[in-house]
């Protein structure tokens, strides 16, 4: 309070409904707990699947420009899907860095999308090129997430 506060005479209002209230303290914000180093490379693995995902939906959506597809709409429903997955993706990565509780679902649910569509693009669509390393990095993704130290970051939260 200043001194031209404390000598002015309080209005008819402030003296009948009572003055103003000082704004509250915020509360301190609790220490954040540091990632263990499995969650951060759980979220360095799904940051670069998600760039990955990124950059196939360009692809396909230059393909879908300078080809003739039988379908125009199912080609940018595919990019539309494959984009979103990436975005979602790339959201959730930051999540597990920053070991947010919601994070970790979408994470295991996209690993098991994406090992699903690795393991029917190497085998039985013929592109083991394009499919065996989505198959490597779901693997991966979900044994980082299954470790001790990463299970117990999240249960601790």
């Amino acid at each position: 309070m200043t001194e031209e506060d404390a000598t002015r005479r309080p209005s008819r209002a402030e003296r009948l409904l009572g003055g103003a209230a000082q704004p509250s303290a915020r509360p301190p914000r609790p220490p954040r707990p540091e990632a263990p180093r499995a969650v951060v490379r759980a979220a360095v693995v799904a940051a670069v699947e998600a760039g990955l995902l990124l950059a196939g939906a360009l692809v396909l959506l230059w393909l879908t420009i300078t080809s003739d597809p039988d379908s125009v709409g199912r080609a940018l429903a595919e990019v539309v899907y494959v984009g979103f997955f990436g975005v979602a993706l790339a959201v959730a990565a930051a999540g597990l860095r920053r070991l947010a509780g919601w994070s970790r679902g979408p994470v295991v649910v996209l690993q098991l999308l994406l090992g699903l569509f690795g393991y029917s693009t190497a085998f039985p669509g013929g592109q083991p090129l394009l499919g065996i390393p989505l198959v490597v990095l779901a693997v991966a993704e979900l044994y980082l997430l299954a470790t001790p130290e990463a299970r117990l970051a999240f249960l601790e939260r």
